[in-house]
């Protein structure tokens, strides 16, 4: 396999895989870093995701142009809270004791899903992606590549007590960012030069918690934070790693205002990052490095 992906590609010219994190809302700026990489022509080889981060990346996985680019911001753009987590029945959940395993449907998962333009399935798709989910059952860590691609992104973004968990090939399976906010061991799979990972979570940051929903997200995402520090040191002296900055985002999870503000601040900070890349190329490893570029 490794001597086939290389004798059709110039050898001068990285393989490379774009690893996107989960995040919620902050997946916006997603779109301004995918739009930074694409228009220096960075296009991937193999496209891994987490929860909002499988989702951006299908998009991409489906057909890599600038145009779904744009598609994309048109999404994230017009989209508001209520369109995801209805309003009122989840201000009613936290007060009311249910019999259930969810506290809201994820009809408004579905039609974001449907609205962004993926490819029906796995097999459609332009750019190989895998999609990961953890099985709610046994804790065992899926990582999906094959079969209906809306389905395995439901599964992807379910977070557990949230939203209802998803039947999928026998397994139950949640959100995939419980075990895997940045799923960058998955990108080594295959033959590999180069990681771009656009991580726009950042559980030690000062973002303010007002909801129990925040404090929440906030704790698991401390935990989930040390498996990326773990994932980096796993990377091969060999690969490089590219961590992209995202821009300071402080609203809260149900906050999706702001998303032209937040994708084009992205968008220049990403840039910035390659020039430097260019400028000095070299392995960049270090947690939040990028946190310099933003000052």
């Amino acid at each position: 396999m490794t001597t086939s992906l290389r004798a059709v590609r110039d050898r001068t010219t990285p393989i490379t895989a774009f690893v996107l994190s989960g995040g919620g809302n902050q997946g916006v700026s997603q779109v301004g870093m995918l739009r930074a990489l694409i228009e220096r022509g960075h296009r991937p080889d193999v496209i891994v995701g987490t929860s909002v981060g499988a989702l951006n990346g299908a998009v991409i996985a489906t057909v890599p142009t600038l145009q779904k680019v744009d598609h994309l911001e048109e999404v994230w753009r017009s989209l508001r809270g209520d369109d995801v987590f209805p309003g009122n029945t989840l201000r009613r959940a936290w007060n009311l004791l249910r019999r259930d395993d969810h506290l809201i449907p994820d009809d408004g998962l579905k039609s974001l899903i449907g609205s962004v333009g993926v490819a029906s399935t796995f097999a459609d798709l332009e750019i190989p992606l895998r999609v990961v989910a953890v099985d709610l059952i046994t804790g065992d860590e899926h990582v999906i590549v094959r079969g209906p691609l809306p389905s395995a992104l439901l599964a992807s973004s379910a977070l557990p007590g949230l939203f209802p968990p998803v039947e999928f090939n026998g397994h139950t399976l949640v959100d995939g960012a419980v075990v895997n906010l940045v799923p960058i061991s998955h990108a080594l799979a295959g033959p590999i030069d180069r990681i771009f990972v656009l991580d726009v979570s950042d559980p030690i940051s000062d973002r303010p918690m007002r909801s129990p929903l925040d404090v929440a997200v906030r704790a698991f995402a401390i935990s989930r934070d040390q498996r990326f520090e773990l994932e980096l040191q796993w990377v091969p002296k060999e690969i490089e790693v590219v961590v992209l900055p995202p821009p300071i985002d402080d609203r809260d999870f149900l906050d999706f205002s702001g998303a032209a503000g937040l994708i084009d601040s992205a968008y220049h900070l990403s840039m910035r990052a390659l020039d430097d890349l260019e400028a000095q190329p070299g392995r960049q490893r270090k947690r939040r490095w990028w946190k310099r570029l933003a000052s």
